[in-house]
């Protein structure tokens, strides 16, 4: 209820049931004889009058408002304004609202509930997967004051001046059109866009050209529609509608959004647009004035020529039908005009009032959308060509285009110097012609195809359409002018990196140089085809501001060979300082070719592309010839100001091997050109395979079951900046673990020796695992591990067992077991945590059931533990926390564990609030939050401890730094218990029943005991945490408010009139203004 309605229900039951009230009428007595006497009397006997009238008055006890009902309900039944007493029984209800998405399917895999095994992983499945729980309050528009009044009509911006001719400044630059106007015409100009309507060419959007118009009235007395290239009407106009020759206006939004059409005599029509709704609504209200008046004139001229015969009933009433018979469009919309100006004629008069004017209601409410996924800014990346100056035809008959004499494969990300960092994923890019791709043998991939046991397999989208990605959709959530995009580019494995780029730097076009160079990549692709060396890179900027505009001029620079001793992303990142500075890049040597990449924005329905996990969306085509886009994943800084919280099931595990220190190992004679095989494996076992969730390079499968790094050619401590990006099964267990091998790959292909020589391409130096769960986490950042010469059934039994204490299998650590191999991982999940307190919280709350077989003592030592908890993790599962808290708070057998759940809620609540990050909260509230079945016997409800709670953390004793938070953002607590009371009295059946019934009497006392704690917060704080005061206050007036809807009406009566008696007449200004902003809430 408002204020006005409320206010008019307290002096509606006072005069109809107290009215013979002694007390009321000897009060009014009273208070006119003081008033009098005041004036009578000398000042200073004035001012000890006055001082003693200020004493509190006596407030009159609200009635038991439902027991009068029901006594009086006959009485108040046959009242013509029983509306002001009797609220809506359907006032509010439930609803279950779709949560929409952009893809075409759900992001958890089939069965990922059911193979979910830890609470917290199932419980950010069901938060994903769940729909939004809302509560509609189906008479809310009209809880307001009369200037909140839902109003359909278009309200004025403020009340028409008028102007009056000797106000008026001559205008030099007058001509014909104004004196339409000064003649008592209908005049209007305006910017339209106007759509070209020849009969031969379509109108599309790209028609429609932007014109100023101006309609003016002619001696004559008709009218033209004259338009101009600018406002200057002065000028001739470009063209002219005269609308003596138009028979109707009529709205048409087919090819544009605002549009309007005007049809002519001869069948021919023009179409305009206009930039808003209520542009468009006045242009045709005032053309089809004009026709109607243009109509009026004709009739009246008509009916001079003939005889008056007709009364001028008759007249009225043939005008009326020919107007209906030739005019329909026009007759039409003066029929909606009137019928509108019926029903809105009451709610406009309130319009012209001043004070309405000035008061904008828009922002008071703020605008709560559900959660969904949002981006950075999105950069569109098209990969167009890669071609190197020495050139020549691939093909053995010498047939075919000139391509480059050997494949070559582009890897794309972006780098931030600024914050020192890799920020995107990596995108790989095979720009290869189709002859050159022939080059690759299809042989050595025993271990990337399987038996179709991949763990995400692709749905509804043809494999083949993923096969060589030229369109990348990067997404950068912090843009600024030290981000660059890097490319860098790999060859098949040949040999060094300075013996390999040695032809392509050397200007000189020579068909020798480039057929012997494809002749030995012939024979490399044949024998090392699966192998990978680094060639070149190169790099460019892309953005000119901190505001997101791209650069979309900047070129990627020249090639610049790769140094095989700096090629780790910290090298790169050092290059890239050094990017802008010509003395140090004119030193780089350059490989003589081109990299032709474009970069675009991307448009809201930009279609046929996928995300980080080949899920299509919904404006997918799905066909073999579709060019398809891939979203490439952004590593978004760990900081709360540029977290989400998570809407999709994500899980993906980034692997980059780093370094290998192999140059004081004795256990192999050759370890040179090694080669690093990363595998994901969940068995330890001798014949266990690697699973097939590793995401593909362009051409081959789209899923394989190991990968490979790019190999350095006599290198014996190599780096590597290879990225492997791992799809992870939904629940991990000990035994999964990473494994990799190594590979010393034989380069030469000499003919001595026997043929079993000539066949060893590689041969295995060694092996080295990492476990991925410790402590219950996915083991992230930098590790280094120890390598292993042989890999014996069971190897991950001796993992953390010390040389010479051997419990498990024999095995043989190379160089002593030193920790030779650098690896680093990065988690990109939505369904894991790397946050030890939270991951204990769940780990704690699944083992004791939510906290209901918990001893006390440990879960508040968890509970407290959250209060640690990193920012960002909190803001990223911030569904799913809260949710769990609930639910801890209805299964609390102590009150020491509810108050600790409500502090950990506090501090959640206060940090969004402190990150600027609120509208999270009120997304929970309104759309994610959902409170437990009610199980008498079990659990409680949300409101009742709740509310239970928050007295306690109110009380003078507690802690007043928690109790200023729970002030200062009490709305957040306040609308749970509002939105808790009305699901509960829903789904429990409790909506028919007598609101003195609907709860509890514990609930009633916990309601009136935080009404009673809060005040002395409100009326004492007031100075020193004025924010929290006023906060406080606004958020128990919007719950007071509320409870009108859920509650004993008395009750709530009772608890304003325990807020009133809290005041004074003699309070400070400030109390008194949030007594008045209290009541006007309420």
């Amino acid at each position: 209820m408002g204020c006005t309605t409320s206010v008019i229900l307290f002096k509606g039951i006072r005069t109809v049931f107290e009215r013979n009230c002694g007390y009321i009428c000897k009060q009014q007595g009273e208070n006119n004889a003081l008033e009098y006497t005041a004036f009578s009397l000398p000042d200073e006997d004035s001012e000890i009058l006055i001082h003693s009238f200020l004493a509190k008055p006596k407030l009159i006890e609200p009635i038991d408002y439902e027991n009068v009902i029901v006594q009086r309900k006959t009485q108040i039944l046959n009242d013509p304004l029983r509306e002001m007493l009797l609220f809506p029984y359907d006032d509010f209800q439930t609803a279950l609202l779709q949560r929409q998405s952009r893809y075409i399917r759900s992001t958890v895999p089939e069965n990922a509930e059911k193979e979910a095994q830890s609470l917290f992983v199932t419980e950010c499945i069901k938060t994903y997967n769940s729909d939004w729980h809302i509560v509609n309050y189906r008479y809310e528009d009209y809880s307001g004051e009369f200037r909140q009044l839902p109003n359909k009509g278009t309200k004025p911006d403020k009340l028409p001046v008028h102007l009056y001719e000797v106000d008026e400044e001559a205008d030099k630059d007058e001509d014909a059109a104004s004196l339409g106007s000064q003649k008592g015409g209908i005049t209007k100009q305006g910017w339209l866009y106007k759509g070209n309507m020849n009969s031969a060419i379509s109108v599309t959007m790209r028609s429609f050209k932007r014109r100023f118009f101006h309609l003016i009235q002619l001696g004559d007395g008709s009218y033209n529609l004259n338009f101009y290239k600018d406002e200057k009407i002065s000028k001739e106009p470009k063209g002219s509608i005269f609308l003596d020759s138009c028979m109707g206006v009529v709205q048409n939004n087919k090819v544009r959004r605002f549009a309007f059409e005007l049809k002519m005599q001869d069948k021919s029509s023009f179409l305009l647009a206009a930039d808003s709704e209520l542009e468009m609504e006045e242009w045709i209200n005032t053309l089809n004035k004009i026709l109607q008046l243009n109509f009026e004139a004709a009739m009246q001229e008509k009916r001079n020529g003939e005889s008056h015969e007709d009364d001028e009933q008759s007249k009225l009433e043939s005008s009326s039908s020919s107007f209906d018979n030739y005019y329909p469009e026009i007759a039409k919309s003066t029929r909606e005009a009137e019928i509108k100006l019926k029903t809105e004629s009451r709610v406009k008069l309130f319009a012209l009032d001043p004070d309405a004017q000035k008061l904008d209601f828009s922002s008071i409410e703020p605008e709560v959308k559900p959660f969904e996924e949002k981006f950075g800014k999105k950069i569109l990346v098209r990969c167009n060509d890669l071609s190197f100056n020495l050139q020549s035809c691939v093909a053995e008959n010498e047939e075919g285009p000139t391509t480059n004499v050997e494949p070559f494969f582009v890897t794309l990300s972006l780098f931030d110097i600024k914050n020192n960092r890799k920020i995107s994923a990596d995108f790989h890019v095979d720009l290869n012609h189709a002859s050159v791709r022939h080059m690759l043998s299809s042989a050595p991939q025993q271990m990337m195809n399987g038996s179709g046991d991949s763990l995400h397999r692709i749905q509804d989208i043809h494999e083949t359409v993923l096969q060589y990605p030229k369109q990348g959709i990067f997404s950068v959530t912090c843009p600024h002018t030290d981000i660059f995009l890097v490319a860098r580019i790999e060859k098949v494995l040949q040999g060094s990196i300075t013996h390999c780029a040695e032809p392509y730097m050397k200007s000189s076009d020579s068909s020798k140089v480039a057929q012997k160079v494809l002749k030995n990549a012939k024979q490399a692709c044949q024998r090392l085809g699966q192998y990978r060396m680094p060639f070149a890179w190169a790099a460019r900027t892309l953005f000119k501001d901190a505001s997101g505009t791209l650069d979309k001029n900047a070129r990627f620079s020249a090639l610049f060979r790769q140094d095989s001793n700096k090629l780790s992303n910290e090298d790169m990142l050092k290059l890239l300082a050094d990017f802008r500075k010509p003395e140090k890049m004119a030193k780089l040597p350059v490989i003589l070719g081109n990299l032709d990449v474009t970069i675009d924005n991307v448009s809201l329905d930009f279609p046929n592309y996928v995300n980080s996990s080949y899920i299509p969306m919904k404006q997918f085509e799905n066909s073999t010839k579709t060019l398809t886009a891939f979203e490439i994943e952004e590593f978004v800084p760990c900081i709360p100001k540029c977290t989400q919280p998570f809407t999709i099931y994500n899980n993906h595990l980034y692997v980059y091997p780093k370094h290998l220190k192999y140059d004081s190992q004795k256990s192999f004679a050759k370890a040179r050109n090694i080669a690093v095989c990363v595998e994901f494996k969940d068995s330890d076992e001798e014949d266990s395979l690697p699973l097939k969730c590793i995401y593909g390079r362009p051409g081959g499968p789209v899923f394989t079951r190991s990968a490979f790094a790019a190999v350095l050619h006599h290198h014996q401590n190599p780096e590597f900046y290879d990225e492997i990006k791992i799809e992870l099964p939904t629940q991990l267990h000990e035994k999964h673990h990473l494994l990799f091998t190594f590979y010393h790959v034989s380069c030469d292909s000499s003919s001595k020796g026997s043929t079993k020589k000539k066949d060893v391409v590689e041969t295995q130096v060694g092996y080295s695992w990492l476990p991925l769960i410790k402590d219950g986490r996915v083991v992230t950042n930098e590790q280094q591990i120890p390598v292993s010469a042989n890999l014996p059934s069971g190897y991950l039994s001796c993992q953390e067992v010390g040389i010479g204490k051997h419990s498990g299998p024999e095995i043989k650590w190379v160089d002593g077991g030193k920790q030779l191999l650098k690896i680093s991982t990065h988690l990109v999940s939505t369904v894991y945590t790397q946050d030890q307190h939270l991951h204990n919280f769940f780990q704690y709350c699944q083992k004791t059931e939510s906290g209901a077989r918990a001893l006390g003592t440990d879960l508040v030592k968890y509970l407290k533990s959250l209060h640690a908890m990193e920012g960002h993790v909190m803001i990223a599962f911030l569904p799913t926390v809260l949710n769990q808290l609930f639910r801890v708070l209805t299964r609390a057998t102590q009150e020491e564990v509810a108050v600790n759940v409500t502090r950990v809620i506090i501090h959640i609540v206060a940090q969004c609030h402190e990150e600027g990050l609120d509208s999270y909260l009120r997304s929970y509230v309104k759309y994610a939050y959902k409170a437990e079945p009610y199980v008498a016997s079990e659990y409680k409800t949300v409101h009742e401890e709740l509310t239970k709670s928050m007295t306690t953390i109110l009380k003078p004793s507690a802690d007043f730094l928690t109790s200023n938070k729970l002030l200062k953002y009490s709305w957040f607590f306040f609308e749970v218990l509002i939105k808790s009371m009305a699901q509960h009295l829903i789904e429990n059946s409790k909506v028919k029943l007598l609101r003195n019934q609907r709860f509890s009497a514990s609930f009633h006392h916990a309601v009136e005991t935080v009404v009673n704690m809060l005040m002395p917060h409100i009326t004492q704080k007031y100075r020193d945490n004025p924010e929290a005061s006023k906060n406080a206050n606004h958020s128990l007036a919007a719950f007071i408010k509320r409870c009108f809807t859920f509650m004993d009406r008395g009750f709530v009566f009772k608890q304003i009139n325990n807020y009133i008696c809290c005041f004074a007449p003699g309070d400070p200004k400030v109390l008194m203004f949030l007594n008045k902003l209290f009541l006007s809430v309420v």
